[in-house]
């Protein structure tokens, strides 16, 4: 990894928990700057070591075990935030909390502690599980194949959509073994044969490292190891496991929401010239501007609201599996709240990003001032899982009753 440039504060070994003077510090330093690297393609791997010495990546995990015990709901407020200073960033971390949520905070056994110290030693954890290949409609298949070889296994495969990976210290690689059985490899990123390609070229979020990872005879060590159908409440195994991953995106859109408010009130603040039938001379004083930034306000307020009030969902899920009684009923209630907020929170980002030049005018679309990099991150982020589906299956659990996908991103 690549050590912070001078100009960044590495934060206080304290954890950067919400409301704190070192969480304030931390926004401010990756705030620094990122329109600037969205613009030239910089990769912020200097944020991301700030992230790393700040324990960033614990904030989840449970106090006795070194974290700082947040809830859902607590981190990604915190998430908001961080997306708010750097949406790439907090995309880059969003498959990190994904795997904290599914291995390091299990609701019962000890089979978690080796990667809780992985957390709360600092450590950042990257996801290879995607690929371009034919499936089965609503199945899921891997070409990726864990192979026994001596005491161990190797692994063999090619892997796309990567986010993350690139600026971690573990990968988690999604395969099936040579039965069929779904398992999850967790392993160095430097592990010899593992390759991590930056050759991402979306419209947007284009730091996120969500390239490509080739896996040419990985070795990985029989406890590196964990097979799906021997983890039940662990792992990928939990029924709505994807209900978190999906409403960590719906939480970086709400940031991206924020920022563009604050873009937006700026562009208007510091306007010197205004149109020649503008009701007001100064621009500030302009109500056509004022409510241009009202209503992206208001949707920034709106997001973060329904972003919030789905993490109070899916927390009441998390109660009962720490309980030792995993409640379906909670799980599903968690995952149609994050379903309601993709599809509500990506509508008024969308739209708030081109609202944004109704506050600037034709000068804010210079490509010097990067304003569209709200639209296009916002876009990016909503295209994955569509929203449309999201709404189909909530219409369609109100008419008649059934329940949204156990897999997947529901």
């Amino acid at each position: 990894m690549t050590a912070a440039s001078p100009n960044l504060r590495i934060v206080a070994p304290r954890l950067p928990t919400p409301g704190s003077r070192e969480l304030a510090e931390l926004l401010a330093a990756v705030a620094e700057g990122a329109s600037e690297r969205d613009a030239t393609r910089t990769l912020p791997f200097a944020q991301i070591d700030l992230l790393r010495a700040a324990r960033f990546g614990a904030l989840r995990l449970r106090k006795e075990e070194g974290g700082a015990g947040l809830t859902l709901r607590e981190l990604l407020s915190v998430v908001i935030e961080l997306a708010a200073a750097d949406p790439n960033v907090a995309h880059i971390v969003r498959n990190h909390f994904g795997y904290v949520e599914r291995f390091a905070l299990p609701s019962t056994g000890d089979r978690h502690l080796r990667w809780a110290q992985l957390v709360a030693g600092g450590a950042i954890v990257g996801l290879a599980m995607n690929e371009i290949n034919a499936r089965s409609l609503g199945g899921t298949s891997f070409d990726t194949r864990l192979v026994a070889r001596g005491d161990g296994f190797t692994l063999a495969g090619v892997k796309y959509f990567s986010t993350g990976s690139l600026f971690s210290d573990y990968v988690m690689i999604r395969a099936q073994d040579e039965a069929d059985r779904f398992v999850s490899a967790i392993v160095p990123a430097d592990r010899k044969g593992l390759t991590l390609e930056d050759d991402w070229d979306g419209l947007g979020q284009r730091l996120t490292g969500t390239g490509t990872t080739r896996l040419d005879d990985v070795r990985v060590a029989a406890d590196e190891v964990i097979f799906d159908d021997e983890s039940e409440g662990f792992g990928f195994a939990r029924p709505y496991t994807g209900s978190y991953s999906q409403l960590f995106l719906t939480a970086i859109v709400a940031g991206i929401l924020r920022n563009a408010a604050e873009d937006a009130a700026e562009l208007v603040r510091t306007r010197k010239r205004s149109f020649s039938f503008a009701p007001a001379e100064h621009p500030a004083d302009d109500p056509i501007l004022q409510q241009a930034v009202g209503e992206i306000a208001s949707s920034a307020f709106a997001a973060e609201a329904a972003v919030l009030a789905a993490a109070e969902a899916l927390d009441r899920a998390v109660a009962s599996r720490v309980d030792g009684a995993p409640d379906i009923d909670a799980a599903h209630a968690g995952a149609l709240a994050a379903a309601k907020a993709k599809v509500v929170v990506d509508a008024l980002a969308i739209r708030a990003g081109s609202q944004v030049f109704d506050a600037g005018g034709a000068s804010a679309t210079k490509k010097s001032a990067n304003l569209d990099r709200h639209w296009r991150n916002a876009r990016t982020l909503a295209s994955h899982n569509p929203a449309a589906y999201k709404a189909r299956s909530v219409g369609q659990h109100l008419i008649s009753g059934e329940r949204l996908p156990l897999t997947g991103f529901y």
